[in-house]
């Protein structure tokens, strides 16, 4: 008999059926034996009644997390027996035969119990499989292929970057080095040189790939490797037709997870944020005169924004602006990657900036320098040799628009879209100073 998914037993009431899936739970009800199956599509309750001896025997055997084979009938649940909060809960199968495929230890702790982020990634093949977990790579799976979808749709094309380079994007020191071959070979930080490249093959590109920061923190917003979502565009006026493409984006993505998340959501205890029509932005200089002016803070001589000054940016925008986002611009140029763009009617600051989101800055943007003698001058003013990015600045000799983009992480966007506590939990395999799988968890390592 062919097998049918869980999430279709609705339309088959009254039919003999094949299903296949894990235990998620087992209850005993005298002489009746209750579990909750599921398959990739969903989850319903199957009863095995005491008449059914054979399949009474197998089914005393079953744990969670065994995967089974049932022929099972549908049917309809008594009215007072509904269960209008689940999908599948005017249902439920009468077990009449069980195929064991295979059986599972006993496990740790309840798939579903709360336990300590330690404990959580040291046992990840177990506690993926959690309802919870499976929320938050659905909603961030959704991320992924809705950021695609748009970008195809405004014509960009998406590239495949290197994870290997001889250089690093941002020619400072915090990349992973590895012997190559007779050379020395980094592991990238951003495809940022590539996607540049690429906009003079097709004017308007996107990737999505993994990349490396070899950076000491151990903090909730930081990992080691993590997946960027890059794009770059031909032919822009300035760094605002980037912010007003990223603001367009990020309304498409919210559209869509309302759309197709909205269970997991609601199971996360979370709200999808509604994307203005223009998110909030001004300058980081008028960012650092209004923490001044309402908190007091002098942070007016900083370069840069500290993560409470995000946080409170951020407050201050949802309070005054009824918005969740807000874009920090025009930031040092000595604070800045060598190809940003300077702002000439603002000397010493970028054509570019942060976009903040709940309290943290999820997004990196900029328009970029696209003259082949302005991009060596700013080489040489960051002290870097252009001769290690003589394949790089090919592209600007043979003629490049102007163009920006920027780079978002995933796996903290997914964070603050579910808001969770630390981004290792939107991540699948976290990889961060203590830990590569669960190796470097190890007290005695």
């Amino acid at each position: 008999m062919k097998r049918t998914l869980i999430g279709d037993l609705k339309n088959h009431t009254g039919e003999e059926v094949s299903i296949s899936g894990f235990v998620d739970v087992r209850r005993d009800h005298g002489k009746l034996i209750f579990f909750d199956i599921r398959d990739r599509s969903g989850k319903v309750q199957a009863v095995v009644l005491p008449n059914r001896a054979e399949a009474q025997e197998k089914a005393k055997e079953l744990r969670a997390e065994w995967t089974v084979s049932f022929k099972a009938k549908v049917n309809e649940r008594p009215e007072k027996m509904v269960n209008k909060e689940e999908e599948n809960g005017a249902i439920e199968i009468e077990v009449l035969e069980i195929d064991v495929l295979s059986r599972a230890v006993e496990l740790p702790f309840e798939k579903d119990q709360e336990v300590n982020i330690d404990t959580y990634l040291d046992n990840l093949p177990l506690t993926l499989r959690s309802e919870k977990s499976r929320a938050i790579f659905k909603v961030q799976a959704e991320i992924v292929r809705s950021f695609r979808e748009f970008l195809t749709k405004e014509n960009f094309t998406e590239f495949q970057a290197p994870k290997l380079i001889g250089e690093d994007a941002e020619g400072g020191a915090n990349s992973f080095a590895l012997k190559y071959f007779k050379s020395t070979a980094h592991l990238a930080q951003s495809p940022q040189l590539y996607k540049q490249i690429m906009v003079g093959v097709f004017e308007r590109v996107f990737s999505v790939g993994n990349v490396y920061r070899a950076e000491k923190h151990s903090t909730t917003r930081h990992l080691n490797e993590y997946t960027s979502l890059d794009i770059e565009m031909g032919f822009i006026k300035d760094h605002k037709d980037v912010m007003e493409l990223e603001t367009k984006l990020l309304k498409f993505i919210s559209g869509s997870l309302k759309e197709k998340c909205s269970k997991e959501f609601r199971l996360l205890g979370a709200e999808v944020p509604d994307v203005p029509e223009e998110i909030p932005s001004m300058k980081l200089r008028e960012a650092q005169d209004l923490i001044k002016k309402e908190t007091g803070k002098d942070k007016t001589s900083e370069p840069d924004l500290e993560p409470e000054d995000e946080r409170w940016l951020c407050e201050w925008a949802k309070k005054d602006k009824g918005s969740d986002f807000i874009f920090i611009t025009h930031f040092p140029t000595s604070k800045r990657p060598f190809y940003t763009y300077e702002d000439k009617e603002d000397p010493g600051y970028t054509k570019g900036g942060d976009l903040l989101f709940r309290g943290v800055e999820i997004t990196t943007l900029a328009q970029r320098i696209h003259d082949y003698n302005e991009l060596v001058a700013a080489l040489k003013k960051k002290e870097l040799d252009s001769d290690k990015f003589s394949f790089y600045l090919q592209a600007f000799k043979y003629g490049m628009p102007p163009h920006g983009g920027f780079g978002m992480g995933l796996e903290r966007l997914t964070q603050k879209f579910l808001n969770l506590s630390n981004v290792k939990e939107a991540t699948l395999f976290p990889r961060d100073i203590n830990r590569i799988d669960n190796l470097l968890s190890d007290p005695g390592r």
